[in-house]
């Protein structure tokens, strides 16, 4: 008896297509199988982010900022997420991905879209910042003003969760920006627990980055950014895919290709293990028997 089993018994072998996991057991899973590749992508992300937090000191530091210039760095922000979503989205799907080349191939291909997402992020997060300590300030002089700072926390909560779908739909389908916006909002709700669970989890790694503060810095370049858009990945994928894309191929008639496993030949998905059926070589025994293990 060997010590991991014995694999001359004859059985069906190496399944072509994946195996199913469940729930946060498949996400490990996946996770670890790919996490080294994940903290080459995070390095590669903080590098086009290095710009626009530059230039977030630069008008922290001045009297009178001039917000808007933080529009500039989007150039590169914008697409920068919408490749390395489009390289997390593979690996949290277990497709075939190469990270520098899917990188760049969904930069150039997302640039525009990119680009227009990102500054629109940048005008939003002016506003959030400008909004929610006004609406604060004023509130604790009139307690009316707390529903508008109620809904201003609320909007900005759903606008972070519509980022959830927003740059998985920039680089999974050719729908134009109007359309994602619009989607991003419907599928907030119609994959509530998916948004919830990543929500949750995107919550807990800022408030662990922000109370390990300054250490924290260290492991920012390496980790949180690729594991966090991994996550949102690996639950909001298959939202995007039940409620737009598998529609599209069902209005014409056609079959999704992620599934193409699904629908090839039973024979043909797995790699039969027949060594049983050999004809075993006779050797000549040595004079000595070697030690087994029982």
């Amino acid at each position: 008896m060997s010590l991991f089993g014995n694999y001359n018994t004859p059985g069906r072998g190496v399944l072509k297509a994946p195996q199913e996991k469940k729930g946060i057991f498949k996400f490990f899973e996946v996770y670890g199988r790919h996490m080294w590749k994940l903290m080459e992508l995070n390095l590669l992300y903080f590098v086009f982010c290095i710009p626009l937090t530059l230039m977030v000191i630069l008008m922290l530091m001045t009297s009178n900022p001039i917000w808007l210039l933080l529009a500039i760095p989007s150039v590169l922000v914008g697409p920068a997420t919408a490749a390395m979503t489009k390289v997390c989205r593979n690996y949290s799907q277990e497709r075939n991905a190469f990270l520098l080349h899917d990188f760049w191939d969904s930069f150039k291909k997302n640039f525009k879209q990119g680009t227009i997402m990102g500054a629109i992020d940048i005008i939003f997060a002016i506003g959030f910042m400008v909004g929610i300590p006004m609406y604060k300030y004023w509130a604790e002089q009139n307690s009316m003003i707390y529903i508008p700072f109620v809904i201003c926390i609320s909007c900005l909560i759903v606008f972070f969760m519509m980022h959830f779908y927003i740059y998985l739909m920039i680089s999974s389908t050719n729908l134009n920006m109007k359309q994602i916006i619009k989607n991003s909002f419907y599928l907030v709700s119609l994959g509530i627990k998916q948004s919830l669970w990543s929500l949750l989890v995107s919550l807990i790694v800022i408030v662990m980055m922000y109370l390990f503060l300054p250490y924290s810095l260290f492991i920012l370049p390496f980790w949180p950014l690729s594991f966090i858009c991994f996550v949102t990945c690996f639950n909001c994928y298959p939202v995007i895919r039940k409620h737009v894309i598998q529609p599209y191929y069902d209005q014409r008639g056609e079959s999704n290709p992620e599934f193409a496993y699904k629908n090839a030949d039973p024979d043909e998905q797995l790699f039969e293990d027949r060594a049983a059926e050999e004809t075993p070589v006779k050797t000549k025994e040595s004079r000595k028997k070697g030690k087994t293990i029982s």
